[in-house]
């Protein structure tokens, strides 16, 4: 997925959040004033505004991306990449966990996209 897609869908996930809203205002803003508020690629953010989730509007946005060579365009990919670093640090968005061991334990893991690997004799 493109750095634009990325950050619409990232965004749209967490619209509650007033720093990520406020970036994705402006990166709707610069599309539509570089593309245009009737453009495609407007259309389809606007689609996935609706539909969040929908793998096909995600695509649909991507497409669109690809075809108005947005990807090319510096200001509207800094606002993207400023998007998803916001996203990235966003303080909210780490998931806090309350975790109490009773007895013997032999390896836990706690958080979120973690790996471990285990060995017990």
């Amino acid at each position: 997925m493109d750095t634009i897609t990325a950050a619409i869908v990232v965004a749209l996930a967490n619209l509650s959040k007033d720093a990520i809203k406020d970036s994705y205002n402006a990166l709707k803003t610069a599309l539509k004033t570089k593309f245009g508020s009737d453009s495609d690629l407007t259309e389809a953010v606007e689609g996935l505004e609706k539909k969040p989730d929908s793998e096909a509007r995600q695509a649909m946005v991507q497409e669109e991306v690809e075809i108005a060579k947005a990807n090319e365009d510096s200001e509207i990919v800094q606002l993207a990449k400023a998007l998803l670093e916001k996203a990235d640090s966003d303080e909210s968005s780490v998931n806090k966990y309350n975790v109490e061991f009773q007895g013997e334990v032999k390896g836990a893991q706690i958080g979120d996209k973690n790996q471990q690997e285990n060995t017990f004799n």
